[in-house]
């Protein structure tokens, strides 16, 4: 009789462990790694661990299956600064348990170039997500091929999460986004035309917490603040106080203002999937 108990325990949890997932989930990140500056110089970026490897590991425990897709099929690399205790709430453990994640998800043979995303077509997949760092202002908000991809998410309703400097990618979601951008770097302010997140209510990295980043730059700086470009651009943008979590939530779009936002982002996005 404890034979046969344990030996419908041991299926029971087999066929758990290869039960299909409940969807597939498209994480978006940058190819760039080195940012460009006001003066011409760049500084080294790349995604955040945390902002990445958080939700992505929630994800995949709910039941998610995920791929990773990059401008040039390239794989992703950390922001090092990102590497840290602080933004696992000090605990190294857990930071290393992170990283075994990442490393996994962007093992060069699971990364998939947007150009085979697009062709292969994506109406497979249930939501996309996009971490943060400042690697998506150099190849993600002036894309076309990232607006084309955002536009097909938005049409169907389907969840569609970013967190940090992630939200600057919405941008891409209009008609020639490199316009967009050029207006920002020359300071002339361009309207943006057509731009479906328009009236959204979202966040993004705030002025507060960027001017923070850019103190550290020794005196150089950013081309634009990512928080005014979202404003002018039609977001109706939504802050709370420098580092501490905050995520809004508008129909389909879910944004996190910052690193510390990565597990709410999870929770809110996880909850749009499930109600699929």
């Amino acid at each position: 009789m404890f034979k046969t108990l344990l030996l419908a325990l041991a299926v029971a949890v087999s066929a758990t462990s290869h039960a299909a997932p409940k969807g597939e989930v498209l994480v978006l990140l940058s190819s760039e790694t080195e940012l460009p500056l006001q003066d011409g110089n760049t500084f080294p970026t790349g995604y955040y661990l945390n902002e990445f490897g958080v939700p992505a590991d929630a994800l995949l425990r709910a039941g998610y299956q995920l791929t990773v897709v990059t401008p040039k099929g390239n794989q992703p690399k950390a922001d090092p600064r990102s590497i840290d205790p602080v933004y696992f709430a000090g605990k190294a453990k857990e930071m290393r348990r992170i990283q075994g994640v990442v490393k996994s998800l962007t093992a060069p043979d699971n990364i998939k170039s947007l150009a085979e995303v697009m062709k292969s077509g994506l109406d497979g997949y249930d939501g996309v997500f996009i971490p943060g760092g400042h690697a998506p202002l150099i190849d993600l908000s002036n894309n076309p091929q990232v607006g084309q991809l955002l536009q097909h998410f938005h049409a169907q309703l389907k969840p569609t999460a970013a967190i940090c400097h992630g939200p600057i990618a919405l941008l891409a979601a209009q008609d020639d986004p490199g316009r967009y951008e050029q207006s920002l770097v020359n300071s002339q302010l361009d309207q943006a035309r057509n731009w479906i997140y328009s009236g959204y209510r979202m966040t993004i990295f705030s002025d507060a917490e960027e001017k923070i980043f850019e103190d550290s730059l020794k005196g150089e700086k950013l081309r634009y603040y990512p928080a005014k470009a979202m404003a002018h651009a039609g977001g109706r943008m939504q802050f709370t106080d420098a580092w501490q979590p905050n995520v809004v939530v508008d129909r389909e779009l879910i944004t996190g203002q910052n690193p510390f936002s990565d597990h709410a982002l999870a929770t809110e996005l996880i909850k749009l999937l499930n109600q699929r």
